[in-house]
C-alpha cells in the first residue's frame, strides 16, 4: 500500500503534461512570430503602394489636413451629440416597439390573427424598403399633407423614420430568439401555476432575449450609424456638420473627423459584442451543445 500523499507536498506535473505545455508555448510563439510577419508585409506593401501612389500628396491635403480637422472639430462634435441622442431615443423605442411586433407575430390567440396579418406586412414592409427612403417618405410626405396638430420638425421626422425601419428588423430577431425556446418550457411553466403573462416574462423572454443578445448589440451598431442618414433631412449631426465644413473649405477633412467620431463608438461596441458571441459559444460547447 502505497503511503498517502502529505499535505505539504505540491502537485507536480508528468512529464509528459510538461512536455505538451512546453510544445503549446512553442507553436504559440511560432504562431505569434507568423502572425507578426505577415502583418508587417502586408500592411507595409499597403502603406508602400499608397505613399508612392502619384495622387497621395493631393489625396492627403484634401482628405487629412489635420490642423484644420482639429479646427473643426468641436463643431463636428456638437453635431455628433445629435446622433448619441437620436440613437438612445430611437433605441429604447424600437426595443419596446420590437418586442411588441414580437410577442404579437408568435401568439397563437385566434383574437390576435388580424394584428399578426398587419404585424407581417409591417415587417414585411419595412425591412425592403432602404431606409433612406423610408427618411425621405416621411420627411418631406408627413409635412406635404399639412395635418393640422402634426409636427413638421424634421429631427422628429428623421428620428420616427428611423424608429419605423429598425422596429421591423429588431422585430424579427426577437421573434426568432422566442422561436427557439423550446415549446416544453412553456409547458412546464404552464404545469407550475404560472399564467401565459408569467411564462413569457419569468421564463419565454428571458431566455430568448439573451440568446439574441449578439445581434441586437448589432443591430445597436447599425442604428448608430445609420442616425447620419437623417442628415438629408437638413438636421445638423455630425454628417451634416462635416458637410457644412467642407463646403466653406472645399477640403474633406471634417467627414474624417466625422467617421473618427462614429468609429470611437462602434468600435468598442462591436468587440464587447464579439466578447459575448465568444462567451455564448464557450458556455454552449461546455455545455455538449452544437
Amino acid at each position: 500500500m502505497t503511503a498517502p500523499i502529505s499535505g505539504s507536498e505540491e502537485w507536480q506535473p508528468s512529464d509528459l503534461e510538461r512536455n505538451r505545455r512546453i510544445e503549446r508555448r512553442r507553436k504559440t510563439r511560432k504562431n505569434g512570430f507568423i502572425a507578426a510577419i505577415s502583418s508587417v508585409l502586408v500592411l507595409g506593401t499597403f502603406a508602400i503602394v499608397l505613399v508612392n501612389s502619384p495622387g497621395w500628396l493631393s489625396l492627403r491635403d484634401t482628405f487629412f489636413k489635420w490642423a484644420y480637422g482639429v479646427e473643426v472639430l468641436p463643431k463636428i462634435i456638437l453635431g455628433f451629440t445629435t446622433n448619441l441622442t437620436l440613437t438612445l431615443v430611437a433605441g429604447s423605442s424600437v426595443a419596446l416597439l420590437g418586442l411588441l411586433l414580437a410577442l404579437v407575430r408568435t401568439s397563437r390567440s385566434p383574437a390576435l390573427t388580424p394584428f399578426r396579418f398587419l404585424a407581417t406586412i409591417y415587417v414585411d414592409v419595412f425591412r425592403g424598403i432602404p431606409m433612406i427612403l423610408v427618411i425621405l417618405l416621411i420627411g418631406f410626405g408627413i409635412p406635404a399633407l399639412q395635418i393640422p396638430g402634426v409636427t413638421n420638425e424634421v429631427l422628429i421626422l428623421g428620428t420616427i423614420a428611423v424608429i419605423i425601419t429598425y422596429t421591423a428588423y429588431v422585430a424579427e430577431v426577437l421573434r426568432s430568439g422566442i422561436l427557439t425556446v423550446h415549446p416544453s418550457q412553456r409547458a412546464a411553466a404552464r404545469s407550475l401555476g404560472l399564467s401565459h403573462f408569467q411564462t413569457l416574462r419569468h421564463v419565454v423572454l428571458p431566455q430568448a432575449i439573451k440568446r439574441v443578445t449578439p445581434p441586437l448589440l448589432n443591430d445597436l451598431v447599425a442604428l448608430i450609424k445609420d442616425t447620419g442618414l437623417i442628415s438629408i433631412l437638413g438636421v445638423t449631426d455630425a454628417v451634416r456638420a462635416a458637410q457644412i465644413q467642407t463646403a466653406k473649405s472645399f477640403n474633406y477633412t471634417p467627414y474624417v473627423m466625422a467617421a473618427l467620431l462614429f468609429l470611437a463608438v462602434t468600435i468598442p461596441l462591436t468587440r464587447y459584442t464579439d466578447r459575448i458571441l465568444r462567451r455564448s459559444m464557450e458556455r454552449q460547447n461546455s455545455q455538449g451543445l452544437t
